[in-house]
């Protein structure tokens, strides 16, 4: 009968109660004294210091940057997001595993860096464009860890050995896979020109938002933050050709810039000149107006004064246009009414 002070015993305690209890009678029989201490007591102190390693071995140090998740008998339990000191079943009854979540991680694919050593991987480099030309493609995938529980329970992963990625992770060939899988497709689709030179923002983004998707499907737990195209190149065999082909296309629109500098230098001169031109004609334009409107209103103005006096405007238009005509000889009015004649003025040269 258990006494009344006492607490009931979990499941637990009673099972481990009964896993040392068959240990020690399989064990004590032979050892039955050592020493002349009974084997018993020896068994149950070494079980008590064992305990207590156990027992301590299942404290463990949360950084901020780090996810706990643990497991108890096989049934995951969500992870643990508060920093600092833990303690949880250590092994075999439980296991805790920390990832780090905040900090980026990389991929390189088409290339391995090691130290200050950087080499090409052609296996992964070499993909087809969509105007069926061969380029040597290489690329920087940065990514982290969004779903602890999906990033090491949904994904079984054999572990990428060249990049220290072990088993079970899918940041190891699920996601190198599925990189490639989504590089391909995006430069499957697209020109060798747009991928050496005009549009590799584009392709980046598309590989980015293909990449993402892939994931997800998977339901990987990794986010991928960027995707950044380092050399792009044709393969080494026909790089030559290429170059000069790219050094033509560079020539072609530095000469084009260059007559867009001269076009946009140009035209606002001739803008400016038409402008100048068209002012200068109105301008003169308004000028004959106004003045063929003054010598018809003085044409009329002369022609209401001859009305009036034919004779005497006719005689003072005359002697007008003589004075205009003839503006510095010496000129003489001669009255044939008066008396007058030529013979008084001569000889003409002598007058004043």
């Amino acid at each position: 009968m258990m006494p009344r002070n006492r607490k009931p015993q979990s499941q637990l305690e009673r099972d481990l109660l009964t896993l040392f209890t068959r240990i020690r009678d399989l064990i004590e029989p032979p050892f039955s004294k050592i020493g002349g201490f009974k084997f018993n007591s020896l068994f149950f102190v070494g079980l008590i210091a064992i305990g207590i390693v156990w027992f301590l071995s299942g404290f463990y140090q949360v950084q901020p940057s780090e996810l706990a998740a643990r497991k108890l008998f096989g049934k995951f339990y969500p992870p643990l997001q508060s920093a600092g000191l833990h303690w949880h079943w250590p092994a075999p009854v439980g296991e805790t595993i920390r990832e780090t979540v905040e900090e980026a991680r990389r991929l390189e694919l088409g290339f391995r860096t090691q130290g200050n050593q950087i080499s090409d991987v052609s296996a992964e480099a070499l993909m087809i464009t969509g105007d069926l030309n061969i380029v040597d493609v290489q690329m920087i995938v940065q990514y982290r860890i969004n779903d602890l529980t999906n990033f090491l329970f949904q994904v079984d992963d054999p572990g990428d050995v060249d990049r220290g990625v072990g088993q079970g992770s899918p940041d190891g060939m699920t996601l190198k896979d599925a990189t490639e899988a989504a590089l391909r497709q995006v430069v499957g689709k697209s020109s060798i020109d747009d991928i050496l030179t005009v549009n590799k923002d584009q392709v980046q983004l598309e590989t980015l938002h293909l990449l993402r998707r892939i994931l997800d499907d998977y339901s990987s737990g990794i986010e991928v933050l960027e995707v950044r195209l380092q050399n792009v190149r044709p393969p080494d065999d026909v790089r030559d050709a290429f170059d000069d082909v790219v050094r033509a296309r560079v020539d072609k629109e530095a000469r084009i810039n260059e007559a867009l500098a001269y076009q946009q230098d140009q035209l606002p001169r001739a803008r400016g000149d038409a402008e100048k031109i068209i002012n200068a004609a109105a301008a003169f334009k308004e000028e004959r107006i106004l003045k063929a409107k003054g010598e018809s209103a003085r044409f009329l103005s002369v022609l209401e004064e001859y009305q009036k006096a034919k004779e005497v405007t006719r005689t003072r238009l005359y002697l007008e246009k003589m004075e205009s005509v003839l503006p510095k000889v010496p000129k003489y009015v001669i009255e044939p009414e008066s008396g007058g004649s030529l013979l008084q003025f001569l000889p003409l040269g002598e007058s004043k």
